[in-house]
C-alpha cells in the first residue's frame, strides 16, 4: 500500500473511531427511547425467515430523526444557541428539530418543501410551539435546503443538517447500537432506508466495527436512488428529479460524509418500486397493527426483494421501520397497490366478443380465481373491452391467465406493470353509450367468496345484456358491484323475479342524477 493510500486508510479509521466514541456518548435518550426489536411472526412464516422490525415508528415524533437532531443541537455552544438554528427537512427531521428546540429553549427556523405531507407540517408546528417558525419552499428536500442555506447566510443561524453532520450521524448510529445489544445472536443482514444516508452511514459504521459479519444493506426507491447511483459511479451523483411517494427519502444529492462512510461499510443497495412499498406497509400492519409511512416501510420492501433474489432461508433479517408519519389520505392508494406489489394481483385489459355467453366464457377462463376488480362499459357493437384485476399467487399465474384468455380467442393486454393503467385509466373507464338502451342500473352486495360473480351471471336471463359493470374487492366480508343490464320494458317483471331468486341485497340506481348525467344513454 502506498503512502497516500495508507494516509487515507488511517484517516478513515480515525473518523470511524471518532464516530464510535460520539455514538457511545450520544445524548439521544434525553428525548428518544430505546425502540423495540420485535419479531414479525406472520411475515417470518410466510418468507421462511426470522424477520425482526426495529420499531423507530414508536419514537415520540414517530421517526428515528429526533436522535440525530437532538444530538447535534445539544452539542451547540452558548453563542450558537443564542443565534438560533435552521434546518431543512421533508418532515421527520423537522419534527426532531422542533422537539429539540422546545426541549432546549432554542429559536428554530425550519424550511420544508411544499410537497411535505400536511400531517408532518402540523406536527412540526405543534411540537415546536412558539420556538419554531415553519417556512415552505420548493418541491423536494434539496430545494428546501437551498432556501435554508440562503436564510442561514442572511441571519447567521447554526445549520442542523438532516444527515451530513458527524453529530447527526452519531445520533442515528444509536439505532445500530441498540440492534446489536437487543439481538446478540446471529444476524444475516440489517436493511436500512436511505435518503441522504445519515441513518445508513451511522448504522453501517457502528455495526461493521463490532460485527463485521453482519451485512448492512441500504434500500431506496427506483425514482429516488441518489445513494445507489453514487456508489455505482464511485462519486456523488445529483438527480434531476426525485419521486415523492416516499417523501422522507426524496433527496437529490447525498451527503459527502455519508457517501464516504457508505462506500467503506455498506455491503449492497436494493431498489424497490411503489407497489413493493405498499405491500410492505401492509405487511407491517398485519404483524403490528401499525401503519408506517412509505419511507418507514422501505427497508422491509428491500428485505423481501433481497431475500427472494438471493434464495435466503431461515436467516435472521432486520428491517428498520423508520417512521409512521403517514397521511391518512394515502391509505386508499396504498391499499389499491399492495396486492400488485405482493404479486397477488394481476391486472389485464381483455377484449371479448360482444355476444351472448362471452362473459361466462370469460369467467370459465379464470378457473375459480377470485376477481379483485372488474370495470366495463358497453361502447362497441362488436367487442367488449374489460379492465379486470385477478387474485394470483405468483408471476407464473399471470402467464397462465394470459394463455387461458388466448385459448378462448380473447385479446389480452397484461397491465400489471403499467403505471398509467393502474394509477389513472382504471378509474376512467365508462361514459355515455348510445348502445345502452333499456338499461337498468343496480347496486348489489354479495358474499365475498369465489364463485359469487359466476353465480350472479348464471342466474341472468341469456337475452339480457350487461352494458356496464364495476367491481373492486375492498377486503370486506361482502362484495359490492355496480351493474347495468339491458332489460326490455316488457320483461321487467321477469327481471324482478331474477332479483328475488338471486337473493343478494340490491338497490335500483336507474334514476340517480349522477348516473343520468354521466353514464345514462
Amino acid at each position: 500500500m502506498n503512502a497516500i493510500a495508507t494516509s487515507r486508510s488511517e484517516t478513515a479509521a480515525d473518523e470511524d473511531h471518532d464516530l464510535l466514541c460520539r455514538t457511545l456518548g450520544a445524548r439521544v435518550y434525553d428525548v428518544a427511547r430505546e425502540s423495540p426489536l420485535e419479531q414479525a411472526p406472520l411475515l417470518s412464516t410466510r418468507l421462511s425467515q426470522n424477520v425482526l422490525f426495529k420499531r423507530e415508528d414508536q419514537q415520540p415524533v414517530f421517526s428515528f430523526k429526533l436522535r440525530g437532531a437532538y444530538n447535534k443541537m445539544v452539542s451547540l455552544d452558548v453563542a450558537q444557541r443564542a443565534r438560533g438554528v435552521i434546518a431543512a427537512s421533508a418532515g421527520n427531521h423537522a419534527q426532531g428539530v422542533a422537539l429539540a428546540a422546545a426541549k432546549l429553549g432554542l429559536r428554530a427556523v425550519i424550511v420544508m418543501p411544499v410537497t411535505a405531507p400536511q400531517v408532518k407540517i402540523d406536527a412540526v408546528r405543534r411540537l415546536g410551539g412558539t420556538w419554531v417558525d415553519v417556512v415552505l419552499a420548493g418541491d423536494s428536500y434539496s430545494d428546501a435546503q437551498m432556501e435554508a442555506s440562503r436564510l442561514q447566510a442572511e441571519h447567521g443561524y447554526s445549520f442542523v443538517h438532516p444527515f451530513d453532520d458527524p453529530a447527526v450521524i452519531a445520533g442515528q448510529a444509536t439505532v445500530g447500537m441498540e440492534i446489536l445489544r437487543q439481538h446478540p445472536g446471529p444476524i444475516h443482514a440489517i436493511f436500512v432506508p436511505v435518503g441522504g444516508g445519515g441513518l445508513l452511514a451511522g448504522v453501517a459504521t457502528y455495526v461493521k466495527a463490532l460485527r463485521p459479519d453482519i451485512k448492512v444493506i441500504g434500500v431506496q426507491t427506483v425514482d429516488s436512488d441518489a445513494m445507489t447511483r453514487s456508489l455505482e459511479c464511485g462519486e456523488r451523483v445529483a438527480l434531476d428529479e426525485v419521486g415523492l411517494f416516499a417523501d422522507g427519502t426524496a433527496v437529490k444529492r447525498v451527503g459527502a460524509e455519508t457517501f464516504a462512510r457508505c462506500q467503506r461499510h455498506v455491503d449492497a443497495m436494493v431498489r424497490v418500486d411503489t407497489d413493493a412499498i405498499c405491500a410492505a406497509i401492509r405487511d407491517v400492519f398485519q404483524d403490528t397493527r401499525s401503519v408506517p409511512e412509505p419511507s418507514g416501510a422501505l427497508a422491509l420492501a428491500g428485505l423481501k426483494k433481497y431475500a427472494e433474489a438471493h434464495g435466503l432461508h431461515h436467516e435472521t433479517l432486520v428491517a428498520i421501520v423508520s417512521g409512521a408519519n403517514m397521511n391518512f389520505d394515502r391509505l386508499r392508494f396504498v391499499a389499491e397497490r399492495a396486492e400488485v406489489g405482493e404479486q397477488r394481483e394481476a391486472v389485464f385489459a381483455v377484449t371479448i366478443p360482444e355476444e351472448r355467453g362471452s362473459f361466462r366464457r370469460f369467467c370459465a377462463a379464470l378457473d375459480q380465481r377470485a376477481i379483485t376488480e372488474f370495470n366495463y362499459r358497453i361502447g362497441d357493437a362488436a367487442q367488449a373491452h374489460i379492465f379486470v384485476g385477478i387474485q394470483i399467487h405468483s408471476r407464473a399465474e399471470r402467464e397462465a391467465l394470459t394463455e387461458a384468455f388466448h385459448t378462448q380467442s380473447f385479446g389480452v393486454l397484461d397491465l400489471t406493470d403499467d403505471e398509467l393503467a393502474k394509477l389513472h385509466l382504471r378509474h376512467m373507464i365508462g361514459g355515455r353509450s348510445p348502445l345502452a338502451h333499456d338499461e337498468l342500473l343496480y347496486r348489489f352486495e354479495f358474499p365475498e367468496r369465489p364463485g359469487a360473480l359466476t353465480r350472479f351471471l348464471g342466474h341472468m336471463h341469456p337475452d339480457w345484456n350487461i352494458s356496464l359493470f364495476h367491481y373492486r374487492n375492498h377486503g370486506a366480508d361482502y362484495g359490492r358491484i355496480l351493474v347495468g343490464i339491458q332489460v326490455p320494458a316488457d320483461e321487467r317483471a321477469m327481471f324482478q323475479s331474477f332479483l328475488d331468486a338471486l337473493g343478494y341485497p340490491h338497490w335500483n340506481e336507474s334514476e340517480s342524477p349522477a348516473y343520468r348525467l354521466l353514464l345514462g344513454a
